[in-house]
């Protein structure tokens, strides 16, 4: 496999001095030089797509922002750094290697879409990174690249939320990370004074409806990486590797049963198998059995590892390219414990705003935890069948969807193991942690361990209290 380092520094580079010798600040000199409808023309000739799990076009979204400007404020530019799908690990590298490449993406975006302020959203506490990013922005603020664009550093809470573009901005409010119904390109970053009290008193406009809230841009740290290049050397070079559909380059991360872990950059198409053989060094033990791309798209078996890494080929695959972050299961695994694995972290991150996604969510989670002990009975099983078909009614973000997908996708492919568990013959399984990765060490994940004992409720207690997150800020 031939890597492309587009967007992932093979090193790191040490200091603004040193990215202005590797070629930096072309782009945003560019930008401004050309003008905002030629930079959004090129980005949509590009056909860059949003590498935080969604896959939609970039210039679609930008021009989507700037049409929605307020007539009152600026809108916000907003940089997705609030890594926490299980299995990916590849912004937090991004960021370590070169936090000036993905500041400069960030600084275009502002200039194009009119924006006075660009926000880097990182987990706080335990996530290092803030302060890395926190100097580089220093670095460019002191140089003037600003031009009047003030750049600031949003270090959030440890939920899975904060990376929901629409929670990572209630969090920029001063909230918890409660998903809003409005799109950040109708709401942003400020209200004005609007009076709402949360999340779910921020509604969606009406077709034709104005408002002077101001909107958001919100991009990944890969797709903001990578926008500084695409102005420089133009969409052709961009599409010079990849598919029509997807072009570019894709950072991936490996982990699981895999002989090492790690996160590369390669070239958009490279089928599923190569990047495990080449990231990870194959299965531990035996073969591969199946793949999860985080724990946003339903398990991909093993007869189709040789998919294409795209958007379009994983979607056909059955499954969906996510973060490219991807959790391998070998023939040693317990498939079944994995899902159960899966739901329970999905049930444990539900905020509750939504009460079938926390309520049947933990349902699933309890009943497929007596499957993996081999302590259940029919019912449990037809228990989770019934509630996989509500967890996700009425969900305002894509979290219910996600547990319904994989442990559908569980149950179906893996059902020879599912009835083996629940009929007592298959021996029980060990709990299957399925967390956020906290670091790489010498070619391993290390877990968030703490997640075993995190409670529905978000809290660390002995007992659940039985309250939603959503409940307790009522």
């Amino acid at each position: 496999m031939t890597f492309s380092p587009r967007v992932l520094d093979p090193e790191p580079v040490a200091s603004l001095d040193a990215w202005i010798h590797d070629g930096g600040g072309r782009g945003l000199e560019a930008a401004r030089a050309v003008g905002a409808p030629a930079v959004l023309d090129t980005l949509d000739a590009s056909g860059l797509r949003g590498r935080g799990g969604a896959g939609f076009p970039t210039g679609v979204k930008w021009r989507s922002v700037a049409a929605n400007a307020s007539p009152d404020e600026p809108a916000t530019v907003v940089v997705n750094g609030a890594e926490g799908e299980p299995g990916s690990f590849k912004d937090r590298a991004i960021l370590a290697a070169n936090p000036y490449r993905v500041l400069e993406g960030g600084l275009i975006a502002a200039v194009t879409i009119g924006a006075d302020r660009l926000v880097v959203a990182v987990k706080g506490a335990g996530h290092p990174g803030g302060d890395q990013v926190r100097a580089a922005a220093a670095e460019l603020t002191a140089a003037g690249w600003g031009g009047g664009i003030t750049i600031d550093v949003l270090e959030g809470p440890g939920e899975y939320l904060f990376g929901e573009e629409k929670a990572l901005l209630e969090v920029l409010e001063g909230r918890p990370p409660f998903p809003r119904v409005t799109p950040p390109w109708r709401r942003g970053a400020e209200e004005l004074g609007d009076g709402s009290a949360g999340a779910g008193g921020i509604e969606l406009a009406g077709p034709g409806d104005a408002t002077p809230a101001p909107p958001a841009l919100v991009n990944n740290v890969e797709t903001m990486a990578n926008v500084p290049a695409i102005v420089v050397e133009g969409p052709e070079w961009f599409r010079s590797v990849g598919t029509a559909e997807s072009p570019g380059t894709i950072v991936c991360t490996v982990t699981g049963r895999t002989r090492r872990h790690g996160v590369a950059e390669v070239p958009m198409g490279t089928p599923l198998r190569e990047v495990i053989d080449t990231i990870g060094g194959g299965p531990v033990t035996g073969r591969v059995v199946a793949v999860l791309s985080g724990v946003s798209n339903p398990f991909l078996p093993a007869d189709r590892l040789d998919t294409p890494l795209t958007y379009e080929h994983m979607v056909a695959a059955g499954s969906g390219l996510g973060a490219a972050g991807f959790i391998v299961y070998d023939q040693s695994s317990d498939l079944v414990a994995a899902t159960a694995g899966v739901s329970r972290f999905l049930a444990v991150e539900s905020c509750g705003q939504c009460t079938p996604c926390k309520q049947d969510g933990r349902t699933i989670a309890e009943h497929l935890d007596r499957i993996r002990r081999s302590d259940a009975a029919p019912e449990d099983l037809a228990t989770v069948v019934d509630r996989l078909g509500t967890v996700a009614d009425g969900a305002r973000c894509f979290l219910a969807t996600q547990h319904q997908l994989v442990v559908q996708s569980g149950l179906e492919l893996f059902r020879e193991a599912v009835d083996r568990h629940v009929d007592g013959s298959a021996e029980p399984a060990g709990a299957e942690l399925v967390a956020e990765i906290v670091d790489l060490v010498d070619e391993r994940a290390v877990v968030d361990e703490n997640h075993a004992d995190k409670q529905p409720d978000w809290s660390d207690a002995a007992e659940d209290s039985g309250q939603s997150p959503a409940d307790q800020q009522e």
